[in-house]
């Protein structure tokens, strides 16, 4: 068994990693037996912990479902009070970040999604995990670029982290070998608050009859558009 004493004492990477072995044996259970039908002395006993030391590090068998998480938010959250320059970018940066270590830790990651598809109340967690990411991005934003538009931040946000998601959801499938390079490149084209599309790169699209004049078209450009029609 582990002992407990080293479980406690440890710290940064050593118990991320204990953690995460512990979140491996419970995944591999749960695919085996079923989430229902898996114990909390199965996961101890096969990842070779006490009970007691499972209760001190998870408070349940959902909590550590979703215990990599826990370590993502931390260190998405480190990242983002370092970060200096382009607030909109530093968001990117960080979910980029937590895609990578998604990566490294796939087959977690894969056993996870098969896992949570078959139990609605794991659905539920994971709506409200993908929630604590977008409320520490819409947060660092309004602490950093308080003038701009609340909207926009929480657009922001969401789209990222929805992007995130679609790309690491298709992975765990097979669907898709995307890595953080095609991430970086999907982000990019999201629209930042303070990014507006300019005047010459609008494009207008307007349905008329056939037969009606041109002058008259002109005129109706010119009235919906603010005087955006006028020929030079």
């Amino acid at each position: 068994m582990e002992n407990e004493e080293t479980v406690r004492r440890s710290g940064g990477g050593e118990l991320v990693r204990f953690r995460l072995g512990v979140v491996d044996e419970a995944l591999r259970l749960f695919a085996d037996q079923g989430y229902e039908a898996t114990s909390v002395d199965e996961i101890a006993e096969a990842a070779g912990i006490s009970r007691r030391t499972f209760f001190r590090q998870f408070r349940s068998k959902e909590d550590v479902i979703f215990a990599d998480h826990e370590a993502q938010l931390a260190a998405a959250r480190e990242f983002l009070q370092q970060a200096h320059g382009d607030p909109w970018e530093a968001v990117c940066e960080a979910v980029v970040q937590v895609f990578e270590r998604f990566t490294r830790w796939r087959d977690i990651a894969e056993r996870r999604y098969h896992v949570v598809r078959r139990v609605p109340a794991l659905r539920d967690r994971e709506i409200v995990t993908v929630f604590r990411y977008e409320r520490l991005f819409t947060d660092y934003l309004r602490e950093r670029l308080p003038d701009s538009p609340d909207l926009a931040r929480v657009q922001f946000t969401a789209a990222v982290t929805a992007t995130h998601n679609y790309l690491l959801r298709r992975m765990v499938r097979g669907e898709s070998a995307a890595g953080s390079a095609d991430l970086r490149a999907e982000l990019s084209t999201i629209p930042r608050g303070d990014r507006r599309v300019s005047g010459e790169d609008e494009l207008v699209l307007a349905v008329f009859r056939r037969d009606l004049p041109a002058r008259h078209v002109a005129d109706l450009l010119h009235q919906r558009l603010g005087g955006l029609a006028e020929t030079e």
